[in-house]
């Protein structure tokens, strides 16, 4: 009964959403938006056709609150203006001068504050993050693939590196290199990919002698 109650609503929400879906599909950057689609699909690959990228559209904006808000702020002034037919998430803020990459995965996103200056494509962001200014003229620089987890914080005039992951409750205020994790308070470096590949080749030629 409840998964029946819930396609209704679907539905509904689907005609309610008409100007909205015309925006997904006509919007000037809708490589962008459709690409957002594609990673909010929760890892079963990107819809066939059409209408299974309208039938995910709709599905989102239905309930995924925290979606909403990335949906607006790729479709600028129009999004905004026609917010109105499906109100975004107002605990999570995304700065508008913020140039987001293609892909962008907010999970929950209660209490999240985003003002950047620039953040890479693929990356994901959890709830109770703040990504922002402290005392600097720019915010922080966000590099491809970059996770960061509940409650991190990253302040001021820092490069993050590619697929870089800030563990939860850290507070980044120094560039992070790519591919490595950081955590703490201040965060620093505790897990480095080539440093682990050089360890695992190391011990592959040990293996062999």
């Amino acid at each position: 009964m409840e998964h029946v109650l819930k396609n209704v609503i679907t539905i509904l929400s689907g005609v309610r959403l008409t100007p909205l879906i015309a925006l997904m599909l006509l919007c000037s950057n809708r490589h962008i938006v459709w690409a957002d689609l594609d990673r909010w699909r929760y890892g079963i690959g990107p819809p066939r056709n059409l209408m299974a990228r309208i039938s995910l559209f709709v599905n989102l904006m239905t309930w995924e609150p925290q979606y909403r808000n990335v949906f607006y702020h790729r479709t600028g002034v129009q999004g905004r203006l026609l917010s109105i037919l499906c109100r975004p998430m107002a605990s999570l803020g995304l700065g508008r001068r913020t140039k987001i990459g293609p892909g962008l995965k907010i999970y929950h996103g209660d209490g999240t504050h985003v003002s950047a200056d620039e953040i890479g494509k693929n990356c994901t962001i959890f709830q109770q993050v703040t990504i922002g200014f402290a005392r600097t003229k720019r915010p922080p620089i966000i590099g491809n693939n970059v996770i960061v987890y509940a409650g991190a914080k990253i302040l001021g005039e820092v490069k993050v590196g590619d697929n870089a992951i800030i563990a939860a409750n850290s507070l980044v205020i120094s560039d992070v290199p790519p591919n490595v994790t950081v955590m703490g308070v201040p965060a620093f470096v505790v897990w480095c990919a080539e440093r682990q590949q050089l360890q695992n080749d190391s011990d592959h030629v040990a293996s062999k002698v």
